[in-house]
């Protein structure tokens, strides 16, 4: 029997049902530039906190998407948190700023939740060197608020526009 099966399949279940369901459904709504704009800027700083980190072996990721090219989680940094990203600023894109921070809130919870599952029972990310379970919850916190900023302060630079 093939060793980490589970952890393989639900990392397959999810790139399947991001790329085919959700992608198509949230670059369907207006204004798509800036929604790729979102999705690439969170996947490049994404990226770039990932390979930080792994880098320090504050985390890692023993089952993961092509492991012999990187050492980061590739699904989760370019395709399923942008995707999130993308999902919580159209959602937010008119809201004013305490219904954007408790939106995000009601967001991230979610994704602390499979974090959390994820560390405790599978072998997808492991924790090291003191990392706790609120530093996640407030990463993506302060990450989404950081790239709805930015988002927001293109749109008032009429940036977006032209």
């Amino acid at each position: 029997m093939e060793k980490n099966k589970m952890e393989k399949r639900f990392l397959r279940g999810l790139f399947i049902g991001n790329l085919l369901i959700l992608l198509p459904i949230l670059y369907r709504k207006p204004p798509i530039r800036d929604w790729i704009i979102v999705f690439v800027y969170n996947a490049i700083t994404n990226g770039l906190l990932d390979m930080l980190l792994t880098s320090h072996k504050v985390i890692r990721y023993p089952v993961r998407f092509l492991p012999k090219k990187f050492k980061i989680h590739i699904l989760f940094d370019f395709l399923i948190y942008p995707t999130f990203t993308v999902f919580y600023n159209e959602l937010t894109k008119r809201d004013k700023l305490f219904a954007v921070f408790y939106k995000l809130i009601l967001f991230t919870i979610p994704f602390y939740i499979i974090e959390l599952w994820a560390e405790r029972k599978t072998k997808l990310i492991k924790w090291k060197k003191g990392w706790k379970w609120y530093y996640s919850f407030l990463g993506i916190i302060l990450k989404s608020l950081i790239t709805r900023l930015v988002i927001e302060v293109l749109r008032k630079m009429n940036f977006l526009t032209r």
